[in-house]
């Protein structure tokens, strides 16, 4: 079954559809596209029922519909844990502890994070307490802060290096590291310890390493990926673009745009361009260290996807050149021509081909009719059709 296509790709070709100028019809749309022609009138339905101006059930009666059976279903599982953890923990003879309860419930089918959830309990612990109630490690790790603890009664002005001594001569070694780990996790500081003011921003730490080294080449169709974020200004307020580069043909395999520079401007970029790639497994994802990127929803994206993060040094804009040159292209061929009133007059003429006007610009110009000199004057595309003809192509 062929991956479905992207919301956002669907919303901006029925609005080109719908904008198109006489003598433009909807089959040389879907041809420039890349989809099929009914498949067009399809989304065209389903969005003139979403705007009322026909008859039936919108997408989001039907979400919201789906989403009232779901949390229903929730409802009832959450009032159920509340339930038994009251008829639980009424009952003197038994210890008061949840996770025995939660066991319980989940061997009478609710779902075990519906009860951490309700019950305010981490997932982790719990499924360590089923392998084992008491680990080596917790019963150390006890061990080393007990005498930590002692030593600092005894001693209040001591800090973790000269406390892991007393712990050690009391039997108790550990490395100083360990020591301050565990003393700085209690909040045992010297009375003596002063705590220092930032004098400013610093730039973020790296939550990947630097994979490709400004060798921006790749041999296969998603084997590297560039991303990064642009933005430009309108009457309206600033737009947003983070799009996703594939390094083998420089094709666009993914995009996103919002109003707001937010983490979920990356992700969905991100999950976009899985939504129109088949298999991207193993696949390097590089980027700059922005905030989006670092973002623990876009690691989780990574993660989901089996992608394999990379990022660039803070403040070499060479370590991300290949991107910035589609940015600067972008630039100079769209975003600069012209003053833009709305974010939507500006999103239509960067993402889809405008009907009967000038080919602009990334779904018709960029990928198939701008030819590239280190592709051998193929437009990306071509490129990937040629180089790469059992990969699926969504236009």
């Amino acid at each position: 079954m062929p991956a479905p296509y992207p919301q956002e790709f669907r919303d901006d070709v029925v609005a080109v559809a719908r904008a198109r100028e006489d003598g433009v019809t909807i089959a040389q749309i879907a041809k420039d596209f890349g989809v099929h022609e009914m498949t067009l009138h399809k989304w065209m339905r389903q969005a003139d029922i979403d705007d009322g101006n026909r008859p039936g059930r919108s997408r989001q009666e039907a979400d919201e519909l789906r989403e009232a059976r779901k949390r229903i279903r929730l409802l009832e599982q959450e009032n159920e844990v509340l339930r038994r953890a009251a008829a639980y923990l009424s009952q003197a003879n038994l210890p008061k502890r949840y996770y025995p309860l939660v066991k319980e419930l989940a061997a009478d089918g609710i779902p075990v994070t519906v009860s951490l959830r309700v019950l305010k309990l981490s997932r982790a612990p719990y499924y360590r307490w089923l392998r084992q109630p008491v680990t080596p490690t917790e019963l150390c790790e006890a061990y080393r802060a007990n005498a930590l603890h002692d030593a600092h009664l005894d001693d209040p002005e001591f800090g973790s290096r000269l406390l892991a001594d007393e712990a050690a001569a009391a039997g108790e070694g550990m490395c100083d590291r360990t020591s301050w780990r565990i003393c700085h996790d209690n909040q045992w500081f010297s009375m003596f310890g002063i705590k220092r003011g930032k004098n400013g921003k610093r730039p973020g730490p790296a939550v990947h390493d630097d994979l490709i080294e400004r060798d921006f080449t790749a041999d296969d169709v998603n084997e590297l990926w560039l991303t990064d974020i642009t933005e430009h200004p309108t009457d309206e307020g600033k737009l947003y673009l983070c799009a996703v580069k594939d390094a083998f043909s420089g094709r666009i395999v993914g995009y996103s745009i919002d109003s707001r520079l937010k983490a979920r401007l990356a992700v969905n970029a991100l999950n976009n361009a899985v939504a129109r790639r088949e298999d991207v497994a193993g696949c390097i994802v590089h980027s700059d260290r922005g905030s989006q990127f670092r973002a623990r929803s876009f690691i989780h994206a990574l993660d989901q996807h089996r992608l394999i993060g990379s990022m660039g040094q803070v403040g070499a804009a060479g370590d991300n050149a290949a991107m910035e040159s589609f940015f600067a292209l972008l630039q100079k061929n769209v975003l600069n021509r012209q003053r833009w009133r709305t974010r939507e007059e500006l999103r239509i003429a960067i993402i889809p081909p405008q009907a009967g006007g000038a080919p602009t610009w990334i779904e018709r110009t960029y990928h198939r009719r701008r030819r590239q000199a280190r592709l051998g004057r193929l437009t990306p595309i071509e490129y990937e059709t040629i180089m790469s003809p059992a990969v699926t192509l969504a236009a």
